[in-house]
């Protein structure tokens, strides 16, 4: 590891500058809404797990290994120097940024969070703190963050890293009898040493080479070593670095278990929160909040995971998640060529054929003013109110469930011509055409619908 004594000493000496001056100008909340904004009104990102993990793809000295793919290190307790293997053979030769932003792009996603470094504590960008990285340590001896982040802000996509706390190769970081890598339970008496000469710079070098990063999502927070000041504080020193700069709640303890949907505890650290596979049942009232999902069963690349979510499930999920007033992250897990799965490519082509069309519903829309009915979702914006109508009624009449006031005008979205609105015993009854647009969800509006404000 090369590691710069003095740009190490000057990075600590900041961090505590920089936390005290951004605890003393606390944000209003003015100014944490216009630097929401964009994220809120993105509503639907691609999440992107790749590293050395992609090698193995779920498999060591030829069995199949359970579980999630990028944690193969632990689940199949591989010594540091025979994971190392994997790095070194690490050479994504198909790899293509502006593809991968394009694929994104065309799906509908407004933004990207790529692993920069997850537990395994390989990096993908050009790190002076460590030659465990992809310039240093593999033989593709290139920049894959980079271009990546230049791709996204030449298309006109929001970028963003995930990070993990928590290093398996770091032995400032490691357990007492690694390869045991889950580091729930025991403590390493060195770990705010990696902390303060490592994890930190490494943070900075993401910020002050990277300009175009606008999210740094968080994990691995779970490490026995890590506190709630410790995330507090780190939070601060991040957004003093960059005030523009959105950071999700697992910085802190947030999250409790896999939910990811407690709100006791450590509610106040962190930007949004982060549910994982799940959406809540009634969103997370008064938090940002974004849900992450795997397409199939794992969210690095393992060659034999099939379990493949069809796109009817994952359009379906965002639209539930848009309206619970969430964003959806959508996970890929390139292979180690550097390619994102045909199955992937294949769904996120279909949603971004269905977002072509019904994408205003989504972008920019808020909480449903109804709740959920039972023929589907409502989302809100300010004037109307989109119904996604999941199952199209054979009767050709659909009951608004929850509106109490006549819209002014109801149509099909993409289709100006107005629909009838009749009144009935329980409210309002709409007319449709016999058929559906979409077999997936069609899109009622109601234009002047009561409740529709942003």
């Amino acid at each position: 590891m090369r590691v710069r004594q003095i740009l190490l000493g000057m990075a600590v000496t900041l961090i505590t500058t920089s936390s005290v001056a951004a605890q003393t100008n606390p944000e209003s909340g003015a100014q944490r809404g216009t630097r929401m904004a964009w994220w809120r009104d993105a509503r639907f990102g691609m999440f992107i797990h790749w590293g050395a993990y992609a090698v193995p793809a779920g498999i060591y000295h030829g069995e199949r290994v359970p579980g999630i793919g990028e944690w193969i290190m632990s689940r199949a307790h591989v010594p540091v120097d025979e994971y190392e293997q994997f790095v070194r053979a690490f050479n994504p030769a198909q790899y293509d940024a502006d593809e991968w932003v394009r694929i994104a792009k065309d799906a509908g996603m407004k933004y990207i969070i790529i692993t920069s470094k997850h537990h395994d504590g390989f990096a993908l960008f050009d790190s002076r703190v460590s030659n465990y990285d992809m310039m240093d340590a593999a033989p593709y001896h290139r920049d894959a963050l980079k271009a990546l982040a230049s791709a996204a802000h030449r298309q006109g996509i929001r970028f963003g890293v995930y990070y993990s706390i928590m290093d398996w190769h770091h032995p400032d970081a490691q357990g007492p009898n690694a390869p045991e890598y889950n580091s729930s339970s025991w403590h390493n008496p060195n770990f705010s040493r990696y902390v303060e000469t490592y994890m930190k710079p490494q943070l900075k070098e993401l910020l002050t080479q990277y300009p175009n990063i606008d999210v740094l999502w968080f994990d691995g927070e779970w490490v026995a070593d890590w506190s709630d000041e410790q995330g507090r504080a780190l939070y601060a020193w991040l957004r003093a670095i960059k005030p523009g700069l959105i950071i999700n709640n697992r910085v802190g303890h947030t999250r409790q278990g896999m939910s990811g949907m407690s709100r006791t505890g450590s509610e106040d650290i962190g930007d949004f929160g982060t549910p994982e596979q799940q959406v809540p049942a009634a969103g997370l009232p008064g938090l940002d909040w974004e849900t992450c999902m795997t397409m199939n069963d794992t969210w690095g690349f393992k060659s034999f995971d099939d379990g493949w979510k069809d796109t009817r499930i994952l359009l379906r999920t965002l639209i539930d998640v848009a309206s619970k007033g969430g964003n959806f992250l959508l996970n890929v897990g390139p292979t180690a060529e550097g390619v994102i799965p045909a199955e992937s490519v294949a769904r996120l082509r279909e949603m971004g054929r269905w977002m072509r069309v019904n994408g205003e519903a989504i972008y920019g829309s808020t909480v449903s003013p109804y709740g959920a009915p039972a023929w589907g979702r409502y989302t809100a914006k300010a004037g109307a109110v989109y119904a996604f109508v999941f199952d199209w009624p054979s009767n050709g009449q659909l009951a608004l469930t929850g509106v109490r006031t006549a819209p002014a005008v109801v149509h099909l979205l993409g289709d100006s011509r107005p629909l009838v609105v009749e009144r009935s015993a329980d409210g309002y009854v709409v007319r449709l055409p016999a058929a559906a647009p979409s077999a997936i969800a069609s899109v009622v509006v109601l234009e002047g619908a009561s409740g529709a404000a942003r």
